[in-house]
């Protein structure tokens, strides 16, 4: 099942998405709390045709925690690179969420250095385990001067984790190797698999899970594959007017403007 957030004039609801039509769920609800309890409540779920405009919200509006994965796909020419001793672990404040197609804006005197990169999400469920798939668009800046190495604050400014359109559900994909990439205008900047990550999906929610208590609703960026040498290049950083495109094989397009 796909599922999305949508706005409707001021209040969030679950919607399902079937091909082109956006059904709205009869009953208030909310992502995390179907995260919570698994295919079992989304079975009881009914949805009618939505005649009213929607906007697309977040495809989870108020994850508990956002982590994201560094460094976790094999360069495209080095594909025997031992990988490190455990993942690369980073984060995201929740308050960063954007939907799909919304305007995100910056201070520019803050920096002018802002990237995109497109990630396979994982939508947690109860007791760790995996509740769906979507696309997050990790865009930041890693400037020193912000937050030096944590690159939090880089991460973390309004509108800066894009997260939909919505969330297919686990029982429908399978992420082991699944074709991702991103455009700016058009042109390509990322094209990558997921089976080239170095930590997968289990052992990345197995690591962090010994660490910390990872909850439903909760949201992990599982990494990006590397910049494409081909214009307009790895040192194009994101100008206002550009349309940046993230997709994924199997999920969808996740577009963002930044005006």
């Amino acid at each position: 099942m796909r599922l999305a957030t949508v706005d409707v004039d001021g209040t969030l609801r679950v919607a399902r998405i079937a091909g082109d039509r956006v059904e709205l769920a009869i009953e208030s609800t909310s992502v995390k709390a179907l995260a919570a309890g698994g295919i079992d409540a989304l079975r009881e779920l009914t949805f009618e045709a939505s005649g009213e405009t929607a906007r697309w919200a977040p495809a989870v509006p108020d994850p508990g925690a956002i982590y994201t994965i560094g460094a976790n796909y094999r360069p495209p020419n080095e594909p025997d690179t031992p990988r490190p001793d455990r993942p690369k672990v980073l984060a995201k404040l929740p308050t960063s969420v954007a939907g799909h197609g919304w305007s995100v804006a910056w201070d520019r005197s803050l920096t002018a250095n802002v990237d995109a990169e497109c990630e396979l999400g994982v939508v947690i469920g109860a007791g760790g385990t995996v509740f769906g798939y979507t696309i997050v668009n990790d865009l930041n800046s890693v400037d020193p001067w912000l937050d030096g190495d944590q690159w939090l604050l880089g991460k973390s400014m309004a509108g800066f984790c894009p997260v939909g359109p919505w969330i297919v559900t686990a029982d429908e994909l399978d992420p082991a190797d699944l074709r991702l990439g991103c455009t700016i205008n058009g042109s390509p900047i990322q094209d990558g698999r997921t089976s080239d990550m170095r930590f997968s999906i289990a052992e990345v929610i197995a690591y962090i899970g010994r660490h910390v208590e990872l909850r439903p609703g909760d949201l992990i960026a599982t990494g990006t594959p590397a910049r494409l040498g081909t214009p307009p290049g790895p040192e194009r950083h994101l100008e206002s007017g550009d349309t940046v495109t993230c997709w994924i094989e199997g999920i969808g397009e996740l577009t963002t403007i930044i005006p």
